[in-house]
């Protein structure tokens, strides 16, 4: 999501909170045609997790023990190339799966520094005889943080119907598919995180 509002240039961003809808005419695939046609081409970003209610979720853990997710890009990919078939076009598809590429950046002088300064606060922390805590960077000061509260509202999830999944509609320009509330479901506070 903050790639999608940091870029400016994203037509379709799909997230696990918000059921993707391939066709239709709230769905993602005719919008991107329409984006096609409109300026050429088209950006799609998906997260991670995304896709599951047309794939279905996966019992298979990683070699970390991480549930494994859909291939949710390519399974978009072969979905956007058929669409354009069946519309009597063709699309030229380049998916790139970036996780490991910005996951293994090296590291720059502030990392390293940062990372030393965590290491020894946490050294010191532990000879001091606390327990159960994380070091953290919070406003400008190295402190201690209790792992209770860290986790309390872990994980996170976007709120589909806050200010941030509206500023990603507004910016890309896809249709909503966020069902309507159902009677009875009351309003989130847009600010406030979901839990899971």
């Amino acid at each position: 999501v903050h790639a999608t509002l940091g870029s400016g240039d994203v037509d379709l961003c799909l997230v696990p909170e918000v059921d993707i809808v391939l066709e239709g005419p709230d769905g993602c695939l005719p919008h991107l045609r329409r984006r096609v046609k409109e300026q050429g081409y088209a950006v799609v970003v998906v997260a991670e997790g995304a896709g599951e209610e047309l794939m279905g979720t996966s019992a298979e853990v990683d070699a970390g023990g991480n549930k494994k997710l859909p291939a949710i890009g390519v399974f978009m990919k072969e979905q956007i190339v058929k669409y354009f078939q069946s519309q009597g076009e063709t699309a030229t598809v380049k998916y790139i799966d970036p996780s490991y590429m910005i996951r293994s950046v090296p590291a720059n002088a502030s990392d390293s520094l940062y990372c030393m300064q965590l290491a020894q606060n946490a050294v010191h922390g532990a000879m001091a005889g606390f327990t159960g805590f994380s070091v953290g960077l919070c406003n400008n000061k190295m402190v201690f943080l209790p792992i209770p509260e860290l986790v309390a509202t872990s994980p996170r999830c976007m709120n589909p119907r806050g200010r941030t999944w509206e500023r990603v509609l507004a910016r890309t320009r896809q249709p909503n598919t966020v069902p309507p509330l159902k009677p009875g479901e009351k309003v989130v506070d847009s600010h406030a995180p979901l839990l899971r």
